[in-house]
């Protein structure tokens, strides 16, 4: 992923609906992206008389990993998703005459390949960090967020270094498939890394003693610290210097298009600037 802080805390993280949880509700058979459970559309495209297809006519379908707050989430107790990126999309699909509509909860390594394949959804929007190897699968929109990555330990232990994790037998959490992952394996490459499904279950080892550390991005695990783990803190921010992209098929280049008009008009008219703020307490 890639990659502070909301201003209104929400109840504990700890009880929402972890991904995992929310794809096995819905009965979802991610290994063969079977997305049509939980009411997904069956595969479809509809033509658009501006030139692009969509999986679903007037929609625009958006696929997530919803388990990155304050990027995207699902509240406790499940309902509609919320988030920085569900309120940018909702804004962007407004700008394109659009309706805005999201996929169940999907694995974040699962979701390049499946707009990749087409027919299920028309955008990937969680986090993604621009890089030129994703570039060989899809196309990406301009970016509307920068990020780096940060690593967090228990604040008990006073300050940490990399030197003091990159020894033998320490186990230091990731989010399987993001640039925090790609980060651990290059920089710390005698611990050992652990890719888990997503960042709360990282801050959860870390916080029960199962992982000595966790690397994710930096917006998201400086939130997660101020609002849920408390007793955990940012050690090191590390200055990578990512943007996000939102994922579109390369076959949908005037979708890409339209979405990047739309970005800049939101850009202009101060939208991106107040969902900022509202999210990240911050216009960053």
């Amino acid at each position: 992923m890639a990659m502070d802080a909301k201003t209104n805390a929400k109840t504990p993280l700890e009880s929402r609906l972890t991904r995992r949880g929310f794809v096995t509700l819905c009965g979802l058979g991610l290994a063969s992206l079977g997305l049509a459970a939980c009411g997904a559309p069956s595969g479809g495209t509809a033509t658009n008389d501006k030139g692009y297809t969509l999986v679903e006519a007037g929609t625009l379908m958006g696929v997530s990993d919803m388990a990155y707050p304050p990027l995207e989430s699902i509240p406790d107790g499940g309902g509609s998703p919320e988030g920085f990126e569900i309120d940018m999309m909702d804004a962007i699909a407004k700008k394109l005459g659009l309706t805005m509509k999201w996929l169940p909860a999907t694995k974040f390594d699962t979701i390049i390949p499946l707009i990749k394949q087409g027919g299920k959804a028309d955008v990937g929007v969680s986090a993604f960090t621009i890089t030129d190897e994703r570039k060989q699968e899809i196309d990406f929109t301009e970016s509307y967020l920068d990020s780096n990555q940060a690593l967090v330990a228990p604040a008990s232990v006073g300050s940490l270094t990399k030197e003091q994790l990159n020894v033998a037998g320490t186990q230091v959490a990731v989010q399987s498939g993001t640039t925090g992952e790609s980060w651990v394996k290059e920089n710390l490459p005698q611990a050992t890394c652990v890719p888990l499904d997503d960042a709360i279950q990282a801050l959860t080892g870390v916080q029960t003693g199962l992982y000595a550390a966790a690397v994710a991005d930096l917006p998201v695990m400086s939130y997660l610290c101020k609002q849920s783990y408390t007793s955990l803190k940012v050690m090191i921010e590390i200055p990578t210097g990512e943007q996000y992209g939102i994922v579109v098929s390369k076959t949908n280049s005037k979708l890409t298009a339209d979405i990047n008009k739309a970005l800049a008009d939101l850009q202009a008219d101060g939208t991106m600037d107040a969902l900022k703020q509202k999210w990240f307490g911050q216009k960053l």
